[in-house]
C-alpha cells in the first residue's frame, strides 16, 4: 500500500480460525506488529458469544491487528465493532451490494445474516476479525448479492481502514441504519433483547431496560 496504515497482509492456506490464531500469537509476541491475515480455509471459525462460525473456502476469513495509537481519536473503544463493521458494509455498498450493519457486529442482507464481526483488546493491540459468505452460506444465513473478488475486497476495504474517517461521521450515518435494527433481538450478558425500544447513544451503546449496554466483540 502506498500510504497510511501500511498493514502487511498474509495469506495462508487453511487453519481453524484466523481470530483465535491471530490471538493467540500477539498473546505469545510472535506477532508485535499491525498486521492482516486472511485463510483461504477456516476449519473453526469462532463467532459471536463464542459460537461456531460455518465457511467454506471462497469465503473472507480475515482477521487484522492495529495499535490502539493508529484509531482514529474519536473512536469509543466499545463500538469497534460498529466503526470497522460499517466500513466493511460501506466498501460492498459501492460495489453494488444493499447489505446493511445490524447493531453491533452483524452484516446483513435483507433479513438474512452474510457476516459478522469479532473484536478484541490484546495489549496495546485491537484484534477484529471478519468473516464474510461470498460464496457458501449455512441454512440460517444468506450468501452476499455480488460477485467481488476475495482479494480485491480485502485491499479495498484495508484502503477504507487507511482514509481513517471520523467515528463522529460513521456514526452520523449509521443512526439511519439503526432503525432497521429495531426489528431483531440481540443476546446481551446471556439474556435475549429486543431492540425495538432502545435508545442509541453517541459512543455506539444502548439504552435497554434502563440499563446502558456497550458491546466489545
Amino acid at each position: 500500500m502506498e500510504k497510511g496504515l501500511k498493514v502487511e497482509i498474509i495469506c495462508i492456506q487453511s487453519v481453524d480460525s484466523t481470530h483465535t490464531f491471530m490471538c493467540d500469537k500477539i498473546r505469545s509476541k510472535e506477532i508485535d506488529k499491525e498486521l492482516a491475515i486472511y485463510a483461504l480455509n477456516q476449519n473453526n471459525g469462532v463467532g459471536s458469544r463464542d459460537n461456531e462460525w460455518q465457511s467454506k473456502p471462497g469465503n473472507l476469513h480475515l482477521n487484522f491487528c492495529l495499535k490502539q495509537s493508529s484509531l482514529v481519536a474519536d473512536l469509543p473503544l466499545n463500538s469497534i465493532s460498529i466503526y470497522f463493521g460499517f466500513l466493511m458494509k460501506s466498501v460492498l455498498n459501492k460495489n453494488g451490494s444493499k447489505v446493511w450493519l445490524k447493531w453491533p457486529n452483524d452484516i446483513y442482507l435483507d433479513d438474512k445474516k452474510v457476516g459478522g464481526l469479532i473484536s478484541a483488546k490484546i495489549d496495546d493491540f485491537i484484534v477484529v476479525g471478519i468473516g464474510l459468505n461470498l460464496k457458501y452460506a449455512p441454512p440460517y444465513a444468506t450468501v452476499l448479492d455480488i460477485d467481488i473478488g476475495l482479494e480485491d475486497l480485502i485491499q479495498e476495504y484495508l484502503k477504507e481502514i487507511e482514509k481513517k474517517i471520523s467515528w463522529k461521521l460513521i456514526f452520523r450515518n449509521y443512526i439511519v441504519e439503526f432503525e432497521k435494527s429495531r426489528a431483531y433481538k440481540v443476546h446481551l450478558h446471556g439474556r435475549e433483547y429486543s431492540l425495538q425500544e432502545a435508545s442509541l447513544y453517541e459512543d455506539g451503546s444502548i439504552l435497554l431496560e434502563n440499563k446502558r449496554m456497550y458491546n466489545l466483540r
